[in-house]
């Protein structure tokens, strides 16, 4: 029997367990994590997800600062916003909420935000020391991915993961952390040759392409887990929206010795671990 791995259960048992702690910190240290979310323009799923971002934080006793500003911001008038939160001694944690509008550059906006209160884990710095194995916030789509697989390997040495996608939000950090979980681990792309062959090969797949029911029964080994990070809005054939995954879930549930769903996997994991991350953040920042 293949085991669906219950994203949905272990993000409520992890957000549990951030409540103690939470309520632990504040008496402690007497005041909450502080996690600021800016918001720029009305993409309507960025805005159901910053909603869900909110409520999340306050249910375990952090504070919620929101900002939503409109399409027309400029780069400069962000970057402005940012600095300010980087010195408000109440904000632990900044979440730029991501896609922005095309006139403003991702890449500069995320260089702006303090490594320290980068509870994306996106910064360069932090990038950078989960390259080199230090202490760092590490992005919150791997981080929970990452807590999936030891549901099902508690121990991950010396297995074969594929990683599917490159991006340095999900694929090439996943990847690092694998590796720090001793396994071997194939990265692959849009251009690696025989793709299908060397997905075959994995222990554990880690699908992160963007692309809806990519890939197939035939590209699993028998028994592999697979972690599925993809998020796709497809219209099916009576007009209705689906969420689907790039994993074709119907056919690899057949034979994949354990597999996350889509919708109710790895998305919940992320608002978990961005709060464990703030949280982090808040410890650090009283040390330094």
């Amino acid at each position: 029997m293949t085991t669906i791995i219950d994203g949905k259960k272990v993000a409520q048992s992890l957000r549990d367990q951030l409540a103690i702690d939470v309520a632990q910190f504040k008496n402690e240290h007497g005041f909450a994590p502080g996690l600021a979310v800016v918001l720029v323009g009305m993409n309507p799923a960025s805005q159901v997800y910053v909603k869900n971002k909110c409520v999340q934080t306050k249910e375990v006793g952090m504070e919620s600062f929101s900002f939503e500003l409109p399409e027309s911001t400029s780069q400069a008038e962000l970057l402005k916003l940012v600095e300010t939160l980087n010195n408000d001694p109440k904000i632990h944690g900044i979440l730029v909420q991501l896609p922005l509008p095309k006139h403003i550059e991702e890449a500069a906006v995320i260089e702006a935000i303090h490594p320290d209160k980068d509870v994306d884990g996106f910064h360069v710095v932090n990038s950078g020391k989960l390259m080199t194995g230090q202490k760092g916030l590490v992005p919150c789509t791997p981080k929970g991915s990452m807590i999936l697989l030891r549901q099902i390997h508690p121990s991950l040495d010396g297995l074969h993961a594929v990683v599917i996608g490159r991006s340095n939000i999900v694929g090439k950090p996943i990847a690092q952390l694998l590796l720090q979980a001793h396994c071997t681990v194939t990265i692959t792309h849009s251009k690696t040759k025989n793709l299908e062959e060397i997905v075959r090969q994995g222990d554990i797949v880690v699908a992160a392409l963007g692309k809806p029911h990519f890939v197939k029964a035939s590209w699993v080994k028998p028994g592999a887990t697979v972690i599925d990070v993809g998020i796709n809005r497809i219209t099916t054939s009576d007009g209705k929206t689906k969420l689907v995954g790039d994993v074709d879930y119907d056919e690899v549930a057949a034979i994949a010795g354990a597999i996350t769903p889509v919708p109710g996997g790895v998305g919940p994991m992320t608002i978990a671990c961005l709060l464990q991350n703030t949280l982090e953040a808040a410890k650090h920042l009283l040390c330094a």
